[in-house]
């Protein structure tokens, strides 16, 4: 019986859940997700298939040391007690890759070289000669991922090596293209399975395209790749490694039309020589074409998917015109369609003039960016709804609330009542500190320019012992209606803002007086 051991898949974010169920579709136990990778349980043949198959996997990592480390001292000490002979050969290269998030490490290139450090004078100390494994930058037989969150230290073996993204189709590119890794996890969330049409109207260098050609031929994106690192490791299987890299059990002819489309000529001939290095070029339909230009989808409805510019590499005359044809032609050509489009700027987004029915965030090219899908449903909203449509998840219902019981009668008396109203209003009093010569704050009755009310008055007696213009006996203006609790300079005690808005404007008019 094979073993299993743990294993860690990194990704993008906002694609955690699509690589999770990936994993699980290969036979993968303990599935986890986390923060831009999944944890799973698994033996050396889910090993090779997670690295040959898995659309959404940037790496795939095998942790093999575990322990904590507060300082540098510390770090070093533990990896030099590890045997490394276990994972490298003395004739081997090895190069390192630090992750580091918490106070007590914060420079990722440090624990690079304490890690480098101890690994080196391990080999120097058990090799007779003191031989030590180089260093590699690029094209390094061993690969060693370094994870520090906190005082919590991770080494784990790479057995991908060079990122999965770099499929090994791509002969050429256009300015700032998507990521292969990044439109095929847009593929699989937009629920492309290859049982629909596929458009992508702003193709650029074809990635979508060429994707989810892949996706539709049942094509395992691995089989491009000439090496994996793990094919350096003491425990390589070749035998087995052969025998899933000739898996075309789910290979086949796609049904449905996948168009890409571009105003700029040479994307297209750039996508074009893409998909041909691909294998793909037969199952996509090339055309320039500009969006403007767009008066017929295929049919039936399928899905579209595209990243258009966003202002930034690579841009349009008018950003604002651009997005509202976007938004013209989902409305009135792509109908029926769920509608996928990658933005970066809200008042972009704004213009398309649709309400989305999700919105995920990913990053893309290093740009904080957003998924947003339409539902372009035909028809009226009533009747695309009759028909089992959705233009929104639906919200978990709210858990519902237990029934209140009988209200209990309160048995504080009105004096008690009183003296908790009064030693609040003396805690607020202390959190703001008076200045020389400010008076403590004090309860209406202690108010020393309030009219007192005189039982049976009418509203029009106390007008008339309060006419507007008369000052008080502290100068103040007197006016009708209901006055400040205090004065305007110690308005700051409860900090009422409209009571500060009028202050401002009567200071402003006495400044005008003065002036």
């Amino acid at each position: 019986m094979n073993s299993t051991f743990d294993m860690v898949a990194k990704t993008f974010q906002g694609l955690e859940a699509v690589l999770a169920d990936e994993l699980r579709a290969l036979g993968a136990e303990d599935v986890a997700p986390g923060k831009r990778m999944v944890s799973f349980r698994g033996d050396l043949a889910l090993m090779y298939r997670a690295n040959m198959c898995c659309r959404t996997a940037l790496r795939i990592l095998k942790p093999f040391l575990t322990f904590e480390a507060a300082d540098a001292d510390r770090l070093y000490a533990a990896a030099k007690a590890f045997d490394w002979s276990t994972v490298l050969r003395v004739d081997q290269s090895f190069v390192i890759d630090t992750t580091v998030f918490g106070d007590d490490f914060r420079n990722s290139q440090f624990v690079t070289y304490r890690i480098k450090d101890a690994i080196v004078d391990w080999f120097r100390d058990h090799d007779p000669e003191e031989r030590r494994p180089r260093v590699g930058v690029e094209g390094a037989d061993i690969y060693i991922n370094v994870h520090i969150a906190g005082e919590h230290v991770t080494l784990s073996l790479d057995s991908s090596g060079e990122s999965l993204h770099r499929r090994g189709w791509r002969t050429a590119q256009t300015e700032a293209p998507i990521n292969e890794v990044l439109a095929a996890g847009i593929l699989l969330i937009a629920g492309y399975d290859g049982s629909t049409p596929l458009v992508d109207p702003m193709c650029g260098s074809g990635t979508f395209a060429i994707e989810g050609a892949m996706i539709a031929a049942g094509i395992n994106p691995g089989v491009y790749r000439k090496h994996f690192a793990f094919e350096n490791w003491p425990d390589f299987d070749a035998e087995l490694l052969e025998s899933v890299y000739n898996d075309d059990s789910r290979e086949r002819t796609p049904e449905f039309p996948i168009v890409a489309a571009d105003i700029n000529a040479n994307a297209i001939e750039i996508a074009r020589r893409n998909a041909r290095s691909a294998g793909v070029e037969r199952y996509i339909t090339f055309e320039r074409r500009p969006i403007a230009d767009w008066t017929e989808a295929p049919r039936p409805a399928g899905i579209l998917v595209t990243n258009p510019p966003y202002g930034r590499r690579i841009g349009a005359d008018d950003m604002y015109e651009l997005y509202r044809t976007i938004g013209t032609k989902l409305k009135h050509v792509f109908t029926g369609y769920k509608c996928w489009v990658i933005g970066y700027k809200d008042e972009y987004f704004h213009e398309i003039g649709l309400a989305p029915s999700e919105k995920i965030a990913v990053n893309n090219g290093g740009l904080d960016c957003e998924l947003r899908e339409y539902v372009i449903f035909e028809g009226n909203k009533k009747e695309f709804r009759a028909a089992g449509g959705k233009l929104k998840k639906e919200r978990p219902a709210a858990p519902a609330k237990a029934p209140r019981g009988p209200r209990r009668e309160s048995r504080e008396t009105p004096g008690a009542r009183f003296d908790k109203a009064f030693r609040r209003d003396a805690e607020r009093s202390d959190r703001f500190p008076r200045r020389d010569g400010d008076k403590p704050f004090r309860r209406d009755a202690e108010r020393p320019d309030r009219f007192p009310r005189h039982d049976g008055d009418k509203p029009e007696e106390r007008r008339a012992r309060s006419p507007r213009g008369e000052q008080s006996s502290s100068g103040r203006p007197v006016s009708v209606g209901r006055q400040p609790s205090i004065s305007a300079d110690k308005e700051i005690i409860i900090n009422r803002p409209a009571w500060r808005a009028r202050k401002n404007k009567n200071q402003s008019s006495d400044d005008n007086t003065q002036s």
